[in-house]
Formats: structure tokens, C-alpha cells, sequence
């Protein structure tokens, strides 16, 4: 998932390095074709393929699964499309990106991950591949919590339990159960991502939707047990920056940069 991309802007041209990263994504880009906005679609260009491609420590294929975890929080439908596209033709794997939608639903709620899973359905099909793609559940109803609680307990404790436990029956047993049974049961047990890539895709995903510190920084601790490096988070949430914001990204930022 990790290749040392970082790029002096120095040793060559920054449009000229936009130009190759829009081409292994996109393809080649007809620079002739009329444009409504060439002015913001050449700073576009060359802010997101110049610069942010051209610093960290991520590839191609973690920027992209990145970029679509993303777009599918902000409903960004349209862009989630071509970076669906984009995502595969620099080599991730379909279950992957199916994945990295899926396991969206306990932070964005199904409708959201029912609109983006249908775009990126329209994608497969465009490019040729078999829907639907091959199961990635591992755990039966019966097993979904205990498998949950062992990838989630090591990571978080028994904070959300504990912050709940105040609420009126049934409420103060039944939140933090269906947190361990649905995100960690349902979602982290399954195939297709590892660990590291779905922690480190659902700290973009809060990043996305503008969550607070009480979430980012333990799921930036998360991030790092589970083997992502500092570095490799911090790139991470760079990446979101052209697609979340300046503010979004900072203060994400800030609330992992002390792990």
C-alpha cells in the first residue's frame, strides 16, 4: 500500500507532473477539449496531481481508495465515479473498493453507502467485471460479536460503554452492542482490506465528515497499533485536503499529530 512518492518540485516540472499523474489515472487528458472553467480546473489539476500526489509516502492505489472513501462521505457522486474508474485502472482490486464503501455504513449510514455502492456497480459493469463480486463475510450471526469485541476491545477499550452506561434501559447496553456486533462484527471481520487499510480509511472518512477529536484521535492511535506509521496517517489526511478542505484537514491533523 506504501511507495515513497515524495517528489522535490525542483527536479521537475509541476505541470508536467500533474499531467503524468492525471494520465495513469484518467488516462490521457485532451488538453484541446473546451472547458467552462479552465482557470479552476488547471489549479484543480495542478494542486491535487502536482502537489498533493507528489508528497508522502502513499501509492497510487492507497491515494485512490482514499479519494473514493471520501467522495462516497460527502456524496460526491459524480467524482466517485471517475476515481471508481481511476482506482482500478492503477490496480486496485474491485473487492477492495467494494470494501472500502461497505464498511462506511456505520459512520454514514446506509442510504450514503447504497448511493455510492450503486455508482461504483455502474463502474464494474462498465469495465467488465462479474457482479456480484465474491463474498468477503466470515462470521455468523451467532459469532459476529465475539469476533467483533476481539478486534475491537484491543483497540478501544471499553470507552464507548463506559460514556454510555448513564443512558436509560435498554439504550446503555444496547448502543455499545450494536457498535461491537455491527462495525467491528459485520464489517471489520470481513475479507478484502486488511486491518491497517480499513483503520486508516475510516480516520479519512471522520476526517471527511467533519468529526471531532474524541473520535480521530483514538482512531489515529488505531491507525498506528494495527502498523500504519505516523508518516503513513499523515499522508493519509493530506490526501483528503483538495476533497474535504483546508479546516477539515487541519484539525484532523491536530488531533492525531501527539500519537
Amino acid at each position: 500500500m506504501v511507495e515513497n512518492l515524495d517528489l522535490d518540485a525542483s527536479e521537475g516540472d509541476r505541470a508536467a507532473q500533474a499531467e503524468a499523474v492525471y494520465e495513469r489515472l484518467f488516462g490521457p487528458r485532451d488538453a484541446t477539449a473546451p472547458e467552462d472553467d479552465p482557470e479552476l480546473m488547471g489549479i484543480l489539476r495542478g494542486f491535487i496531481f502536482g502537489d498533493v500526489f507528489g508528497t508522502g509516502v502513499l501509492d497510487d492505489r492507497a491515494r485512490e481508495l482514499i479519494t473514493v472513501t471520501v467522495l462516497a462521505c460527502l456524496q460526491a457522486l459524480p467524482q466517485l465515479r471517475a476515481h471508481a474508474a481511476a482506482a482500478l485502472r492503477v490496480g486496485v482490486e474491485p473487492v477492495q473498493l467494494r470494501e472500502a464503501v461497505y464498511q462506511l455504513a456505520p459512520f454514514i449510514g446506509f442510504p450514503y453507502v447504497l448511493n455510492a455502492g450503486a455508482v461504483i456497480n455502474d463502474v464494474f459493469r462498465e469495465g467488465g467485471v462479474s457482479l456480484p463480486l465474491s463474498p468477503q463475510g466470515t462470521v455468523t450471526d451467532e459469532e459476529r460479536r465475539a469476533r467483533g469485541l476481539e478486534i475491537q476491545a484491543p483497540l478501544y477499550g471499553t470507552e464507548i460503554a463506559d460514556n454510555l452506561i448513564d443512558l436509560p434501559a435498554p439504550f446503555a447496553e444496547a448502543l455499545p452492542r450494536f457498535l461491537t456486533e455491527f462495525c467491528f462484527g459485520d464489517f471489520y471481520t470481513r475479507g478484502g482490506l486488511t486491518l491497517a487499510q480499513r483503520e486508516l480509511l475510516v480516520l479519512c472518512a471522520l476526517t471527511a465528515i467533519g468529526d471531532t477529536a474524541a473520535q480521530l484521535g483514538p482512531h489515529g492511535r488505531a491507525c498506528i497499533e494495527v502498523g500504519n506509521s505516523k508518516t503513513e496517517v499523515v499522508a493519509a489526511l493530506v490526501q483528503c485536503f483538495p476533497y474535504v478542505g483546508f479546516p477539515r484537514t487541519i484539525a484532523a491533523i491536530r488531533a492525531v499529530k501527539g500519537l
